[in-house]
């Protein structure tokens, strides 16, 4: 089952500086039908105005991936951690007991970037961050992991969840196929361009809920880069 969630039906609220648009109930969008897929929660699809971003706050027991789109995004947390992400780059926040950090865009033009948040496996772990360039050219017709708990996947960075979030960037006529297997659930955004997943189209920033299949197989209609996250149901 392919269940394509267009951008124009998501959930969202304009701040101004800040453009969020939700593919899953979040903040004061609530939707029955999309209160996650699996252990996948959160994916918010954020536009940050030059020089705005989020004070500093706080999370617990949640896994917070943040794939740069465009731009960069600049993070510091009470850890003494800080960093600067670019576009085509991955952060991960495990919070664990408990975070408080910033992220904030210094850049001098927008950033936009998919904010993803999968609920760990187990809590009372302590609190971790961390950052990884992830050069396109090496997911160039197939997809690699960016972050992921599972056997395997040593080389992206790690998340306490039996989870991968992927990426994989397609020429206009490519296929590639990623096997998930029938008990797991795999939700798909096209970062840009246009893409047909075992028949079912998705332009930029749709969204496809994807379960019951051993795998699929998807087609750039268009140059498109793509964002996967494979979870437990």
């Amino acid at each position: 089952m392919i269940e394509a969630r267009p951008y124009a039906s998501l959930g969202g609220a304009n701040h101004g500086w800040l453009d969020a648009k939700h593919h899953f109930s979040f903040a004061g969008y609530h939707d029955p039908a999309r209160m996650g897929w699996g252990a996948l929660r959160v994916w918010n699809d954020d536009t940050i105005a030059a020089g705005t971003g989020f004070p500093p706050h706080a999370h617990a027991d949640m896994e917070i991936i943040t794939y740069v789109r465009e731009g960069a995004i600049t993070h510091q947390d009470n850890l003494g951690n800080k960093g600067r992400t670019e576009a085509g780059d991955v952060q991960v926040m495990s919070a664990g007991t408990g975070i408080r950090h910033s992220e904030y865009n210094l850049e001098p033009g927008t950033t936009r970037i998919f904010q993803i948040w999968i609920l760990p496996d187990g809590r009372g772990q302590a609190p971790a961050w961390g950052a990884k360039p992830f050069p396109k050219g090496d997911r160039s017709g197939k997809f690699v992991a960016l972050a992921s708990g599972l056997p395997g996947d040593e080389e992206a960075l790690p998340i306490r969840a039996a989870a991968r979030v992927s990426g994989a960037t397609l020429k206009a006529g490519e296929t590639t196929t990623y096997t998930i297997g029938k008990s797991r659930r795999a939700y798909l955004v096209p970062a840009s361009g246009e893409v047909k997943i075992d028949g079912v189209t998705l332009q930029a920033r749709d969204g496809a809920a994807i379960r019951d299949q051993d795998s699929f197989t998807v087609t750039a209609l268009a140059d498109a880069e793509l964002i996967l996250v494979d979870t437990a149901a």
